[in-house]
């Protein structure tokens, strides 16, 4: 299996877990339940559940039992697009080519249903079955997701980006941003592949912490050239949507060649963090392979 359908087969799994977690709920077919299933199934690469699931079957873990963390962080992130998308943030109308929520079920609904999303990722990584995951492991990931989506992470960089707006930010303010906005909840996703697998996976951590502050950041960086050099209908949203808010990206603060180039040294940075694992035997290609996705994709 090659990686783009690595990447597939991963985010269907991804969108079977969600649909059952959310599908459980009370007030089906409620506004409220229609617009967490809408902002979640809207599409996307599911690339945090994909590290979950990577990083823990580097270890040996059995998918079944990453389903629940790979679901878990996805409402996180799903939840944050639709606040994202709101008026008062960024105010867009269009997310992945479709009519963001706030636009289809209205403001309210937008934001209940994202509350939502955020209490149901921790009610599953209390509550869901995690085959062979101990106890103060599933305590461990509850916690990395509350810090990684908290003021100590995506929230705090959401803060620090609309403060932003408007301003000319330097290269240090502008990281600073967006390894907390982009990169905690990256970082928190292989982290908690990683503590499924117990003590071998938080044996690793050391190295998958530096993997993962790269491939955050690299993330980031090719958001910003896409804004840049992508078009609305392949990006699924409105092309060069931060020069309209103002905000400081990295080819505007380095120029398109430069940022390209920093894109790629990231990648490079966040390949030599896996070599230590694969020189225990571990197979590292598939963090590998989504290293190179990441500055190569398109959208």
């Amino acid at each position: 299996m090659d990686f783009s359908q690595q990447l597939q087969s991963q985010a269907e799994r991804a969108n079977s877990a969600l649909q059952h977690f959310i599908g459980a709920l009370p007030f089906q077919k409620s506004p409220l339940v229609e617009a967490m299933l809408y902002g979640t199934l809207l599409g996307g690469k599911r690339l945090r559940p994909f590290l979950v699931y990577a990083t823990g079957e580097m270890f040996g873990v059995n998918p079944t039992a990453l389903d629940a963390p790979a679901a878990a962080i996805e409402c996180i992130h799903a939840y944050s697009l639709m606040h994202d998308d709101l008026p008062a943030m960024d105010d867009d109308d269009l997310r992945r080519g479709q009519p963001t929520c706030h636009i289809r079920f209205g403001e309210a609904s937008a934001i209940l249903a994202g509350d939502a999303l955020q209490t149901l990722a921790f009610s599953i990584l209390s509550d869901a079955p995690m085959e062979n995951v101990a106890l103060r492991d599933r305590l461990a990931m509850v916690s990395e997701l509350a810090k990684a989506s908290g003021v100590a992470g995506m929230c705090g960089g959401q803060a620090l980006d609309l403060e932003a707006e408007g301003q000319q930010v330097d290269l240090d303010a502008l990281e600073r941003i967006h390894r907390h906005k982009t990169g905690a909840l990256i970082r928190a996703a292989v982290r908690m592949g990683a503590l499924c697998a117990g003590d071998k996976g938080r044996d690793a951590l050391v190295y998958l912490d530096s993997y993962a502050e790269s491939i955050g950041l690299a993330f980031q960086v090719q958001d910003d050239i896409l804004d840049v050099v992508g078009d609305t209908a392949t990006l699924g949203k409105r092309q060069g949507a931060d020069q309209q808010l103002g905000k400081s990206t990295y080819p505007a603060l380095l120029g398109l060649e430069q940022a390209q180039a920093k894109a790629r040294s990231l990648c490079d940075d966040a390949l030599a963090a896996l070599a230590p694992l694969k020189a225990q035997a571990l197979d590292t290609a598939t963090l590998e392979a989504l290293a190179n996705f990441i500055i190569q994709r398109d959208k």
